[in-house]
């Protein structure tokens, strides 16, 4: 009998959409469940039902939660990619996975963007990428996020090739001042962006490429009645059609 080849689970990723390059892979987990620095945009989606914190000024829903409680495959994608990184017992664990995924990718790439949906969930995970990333300078690693603890804490791991911006509207905003970090906010207009000072990048070429803060038009789909949903109708309307795969 012939005897069987064992094929470990490996991560899976996605190669670019109607916003980035289709030579930039993604990485995707569960919004909410691995997002500890969430707040205005905070959401999950559990049994198929989207679920957020009270709603305070300025909130927006995370457009990665309306995905997964459209489509349940794209619910369970993540959270397959998640719970392969989470059954890791230790950091170099995570490590091999994510190498091994990556060799895996059969698929051209220069670009990676973790966090798609989801981000950092812990200083292990983080480390984890910052060493991945380094033993590949050819390649350029970038990410949004509001774990912007886990980033200070670790800034010593981030190499050259890993380019990180805050995303505003977290529980620890203050830290982006305090420590000078780059970010990138999300605005409800463009005369918004105006009013800060803030280019509008559509393309996330400002998120990889450039060190300067920059903003981000609304966009998913918003609860109805509310600011942000009323703003997104004003957006429409002007012409901006979002990121949908379609547009």
């Amino acid at each position: 009998m012939k005897k069987e080849h064992y094929v470990p689970e490996l991560l899976r990723f996605q190669l670019g959409n109607a916003k980035l390059p289709v030579t930039t892979l993604t990485l995707s987990m569960r919004a909410g469940y691995t997002c500890p620095g969430a707040d205005k945009c905070f959401a999950l989606v559990a049994k198929g039902k989207i679920k957020e914190k009270e709603k305070k000024e300025g909130h927006f829903r995370c457009f990665a939660a309306s995905a997964e409680a459209r489509h349940p495959s794209v619910y369970e994608a993540h959270l397959r990619n998640e719970r392969l990184l989470k059954a890791c017992t230790s950091q170099g664990e995570m490590e091999a996975l994510i190498d091994a995924s990556l060799k895996g990718e059969k698929r051209s790439w220069n670009k990676f963007r973790h966090g798609v949906s989801g981000d950092f969930y812990s200083d292990e995970e983080f480390r984890a990428w910052m060493n991945v990333a380094r033993r590949r300078p050819s390649k350029v690693f970038y990410a949004y996020t509001k774990s912007l603890r886990v980033w200070v804490e670790n800034k010593h791991y981030v190499p050259a090739n890993f380019v990180l911006t805050a995303s505003k509207g977290g529980k620890d905003d203050r830290l982006i001042a305090e420590h000078g970090l780059k970010y990138a906010e999300v605005v409800f207009s463009v005369e918004h962006a105006a009013k800060l000072g803030l280019e509008i990048d559509h393309d996330d070429s400002h998120a990889w490429r450039d060190s300067l803060p920059f903003a981000l038009l609304l966009h998913g789909t918003q609860p109805k009645g509310s600011e942000a949903a009323k703003a997104l109708s004003a957006l429409k309307a002007l012409g901006h059609k979002g990121y949908s795969k379609k547009r």
